[in-house]
C-alpha cells in the first residue's frame, strides 16, 4: 500500500489525527475474548473508571462512550441499568427511533428508577422532515415519552445543510433553554459534515446558540484535510463534538482479506478490530464522546472495556487501520451528499446509501427499509432507472452508484 491513496489519505495525516507519534505504545492488557465469537467479554470494572471529557464550552463532562438508543429499549431495561452501572451515563435517542418507542423505553426506565434521571445526560432529536412548525408539539410529546421535564441536549436531526436552523427554530430553542426544558442545543449530520461543521464554527458556535454537533467520524473520514480543518474550527469556537458511525460501515463493504488481516493483528494485542476503531476515534482528544448503538450486553461490555482500557494504539496498529481504510475506499460512502445531489437533480443518493449501510454493515434491514420507505414513491421509482453516470464520475470514492441504487430498489422496497 502506498503512503498516500488517490483521495489524499496519507499516513502522516492519519497519525496526526490520532495524536500518535512514531513511538509504539506499551502492550495492552488483554480484554478477555470468547473462543466462539471473538467478542470482548472482560469485566469492564477491572480496567478502571469510565473516562470523561469536557463537551465544548457547555461546562459539562460526559463519558467518552455514549449509548445510542436505536434499538428495542423497551425490552432491554436490564441493559440500560448495566450501562449506568458501568459508567455509560450519556444516553442518546430520537423521536424517529422506533417511531418513539426508543424514547418510551428510556421513559419506562426513569419511571421505575426516578432517582437515576439525574445521573443521565439525556439527548433526543427531531428531524425537520415533518416541518419545523411541528417542533414545539413534537418536543413536548418526546418529553412525555421520556418521562422527564427536560433533556440535557437537543439536536435537529440528520441535516445536510444549515437551512433547517432557521432564526425561528433557534429562538424556540432559546425559549426552551430559558424554560428549563433543554440545556443545550445543536444538530446531528451524516452528510456534508465538513461543510456544516465549518459553517457552525464560522457562526460562532455557542455564541450563535449552537452548543454541540454529532457527526459521522471514523477511519475513512478523519484523515481528510477538510475534516481536520472543520474539527479544529469547531474546537476554537467552543462547540462540543460527538462522533457517530465510528465503525465506518459502508453500503458496499464486505469482509475482505485486509479486514481479516487487521482483525488478527489486533486480537494478538487483546482487543478486536471494532474496539481498535473506537480507540482510533478516541485518539482525537477533541472528540468528547462516541455514540454507539449497543443493543446487547455483549457489545456493551466490549465497548466499555475498550473505553476503560487506557492503552493507545501503536504506530503500527494505526498504520494497519490506515491500510484498511484505503482498501475499503471503494465501498464506503463518505457522506458528501451535495456532490450526488448536484449530479442527479437532487435524488437522495446519500439517504439510500445509509439504508444499505444499515442493511449490510449493521445487519439491520428494518432500519434500511424504514429509511427507504420514507422517500416519496416517485423518487423510489426514479432511483431504479435514473442515469447516475455523472454522479459516479464525481464520486471521490468511485462508488458504483447506479448498481447500488438498483440493489436498494430491490432489497429495501
Amino acid at each position: 500500500m502506498s503512503a498516500k491513496n488517490p483521495q489524499g489519505q496519507s499516513r502522516r495525516n492519519f497519525l496526526k489525527t490520532l495524536g500518535l507519534g512514531a513511538a509504539a505504545a506499551a502492550a495492552a492488557p488483554a480484554l478477555a475474548m470468547t473462543a466462539a465469537t471473538g467478542e470482548a467479554l472482560a469485566a469492564p470494572t477491572a480496567l478502571g473508571p469510565m473516562p470523561k471529557r469536557m463537551l465544548g464550552k457547555t461546562g459539562v463532562e460526559v463519558p467518552t462512550l455514549a449509548l445510542g438508543g436505536m434499538f428495542d429499549t423497551i425490552n432491554n431495561q436490564l441493559l440500560l441499568r448495566q450501562a449506568l452501572n458501568w459508567g455509560v451515563t450519556y444516553w442518546d435517542t430520537a423521536e424517529y427511533y422506533g417511531r418513539g418507542q426508543s424514547e418510551e423505553g428510556f421513559g419506562r426506565f426513569f419511571a421505575k428508577n426516578p432517582d437515576r434521571r439525574k445521573d443521565v445526560f439525556l439527548v433526543t432529536k427531531l428531524t425537520p422532515r415533518e416541518g419545523l412548525d411541528t417542533f414545539p408539539d413534537r418536543f413536548e410529546k418526546s418529553l412525555a415519552r421520556l418521562n422527564t421535564n427536560y433533556v440535557d441536549l437537543f439536536f435537529v436531526h440528520g441535516i445536510d445543510s444549515m437551512s433547517p436552523l432557521t432564526p425561528k427554530i433557534r429562538a424556540w430553542a432559546a425559549d426552551m433553554k430559558k424554560a428549563g426544558k433543554m440545556r443545550f442545543f445543536g444538530f446531528s449530520t451524516h452528510s456534508n459534515m465538513e461543510d456544516l461543521l465549518m459553517a457552525a464554527a464560522k457562526e460562532g458556535g455557542p455564541a450563535a446558540g449552537l452548543d454541540v454537533i454529532m457527526f459521522t467520524y471514523n477511519i475513512h473520514v478523519m484523515h481528510k484535510p477538510a475534516m481536520q480543518a472543520a474539527v479544529d474550527a469547531c474546537v476554537k469556537a467552543g462547540i462540543g463534538l460527538v462522533a457517530m458511525k465510528t465503525q465506518g460501515m459502508g453500503p458496499a463493504i464486505s469482509p475482505s482479506e485486509a479486514e481479516l488481516k487487521v482483525a488478527e493483528q489486533f486480537l494478538k494485542r487483546g482487543f478486536t478490530e471494532k474496539q481498535a476503531k473506537l480507540k482510533a476515534v478516541w485518539g482525537n482528544p477533541h472528540i468528547a464522546s462516541v455514540c454507539s448503538q449497543m443493543p446487547s450486553l455483549n457489545i456493551l461490555s466490549a465497548n466499555v472495556a475498550a473505553a476503560r482500557d487506557k492503552t493507545a494504539l501503536s504506530a503500527a496498529e494505526t498504520s494497519a487501520l490506515h491500510d484498511l481504510a484505503c482498501a475499503e475506499t471503494g465501498g464506503y460512502c463518505a457522506g458528501c451528499a451535495s456532490i450526488c445531489q448536484n449530479a442527479t437533480s437532487g435524488l437522495p443518493v446519500r439517504e439510500v446509501m445509509r439504508g444499505l449501510m444499515y442493511q449490510r454493515g449493521y445487519s439491520e434491514p428494518g432500519l434500511g427499509q424504514n429509511l427507504f420507505a420514507e422517500l416519496p414513491a416517485d423518487t423510489r421509482q426514479k432511483l431504479a432507472t435514473a442515469d447516475f453516470s455523472r454522479a459516479e464520475a464525481a464520486c471521490p470514492h468511485r462508488l458504483e452508484i447506479a448498481k447500488l441504487m438498483r440493489e436498494a430498489s430491490e432489497t429495501l422496497a
